[in-house]
């Protein structure tokens, strides 16, 4: 039996924009506005990983620290995440994207989105955009009552994103031999995840990946 997978990037490749920062103001505004004060120390932590004196891993905690807080109930966060989904469908998906997406289903794929972005908020907009599966950076209290500024495991991410990605296949019992794979991504931290598949594909891509593209000989799409 052959398993045929569609695997996905979600920031840059099928949004047009990115999701991470936009979802920290989204609920900062929403749940307590007084911390949209402290956008300048996310630019100087941002600085910081820059300067590679933090992990992106890092990074990525202490902004939600400093933006949505340290443990936050997830019942009250909930209602935020499911927005913050909506307004990404309304206003930063592309297009060609989605008609990609549905052409991979007509074929017969099984849909699945591998992003750094957190779990929380990318499975909301995964399930409106119909992917089967999510493979995400996850929550240390992922299935907790509070939800915490701190990641469990592996931020998914260049070789991580592949090391979850074929985690997932072992959990699924795919044999990648089992498997044709098409893979779709912006950026050169993905060539992990692209070399895995038997159809990669450079989609809207930066300069990097780009000419990575070119040397491989990988297709290039530009969707609007």
């Amino acid at each position: 039996m052959t398993h045929h997978l569609a695997i996905y990037d979600m920031d840059r490749t099928v949004t047009v924009t990115g999701t991470y920062t936009g979802f920290l103001i989204h609920v900062a505004r929403a749940m307590a506005p007084w911390r949209l004060i402290l956008l300048p120390c996310v630019l100087l932590l941002m600085l910081a990983y820059v300067a590679k004196l933090i992990s992106r891993q890092r990074l990525k905690e202490l902004n939600q620290a400093l933006m949505v807080g340290h443990n936050v109930e997830r019942a009250r966060l909930m209602p935020h995440v499911e927005s913050y989904a909506d307004k990404v469908i309304a206003t930063n998906v592309r297009q060609g994207a989605l008609a990609q997406i549905a052409q991979d289903r007509a074929d017969g794929y099984r849909l699945v989105l591998a992003t750094a972005s957190y779990r929380l908020y990318v499975e909301p907009i995964a399930r409106r955009l119909g992917f089967d599966a999510v493979i995400a950076t996850d929550h240390l209290s992922q299935d907790l009552r509070y939800v915490r500024a701190k990641i469990a495991g592996e931020n998914c991410y260049d070789t991580g994103k592949l090391r979850m990605i074929k985690a997932w296949m072992a959990a699924q019992a795919i044999d990648r031999d089992d498997a044709h794979i098409r893979a779709y991504s912006d950026h050169v931290s993905d060539a992990p995840m692209l070399e895995f598949a038997d159809r990669p594909f450079a989609a809207n891509p930066h300069r990097r990946l780009a000419l990575l593209a070119q040397v491989r000989g990988w297709p290039r799409v530009d969707w609007d």
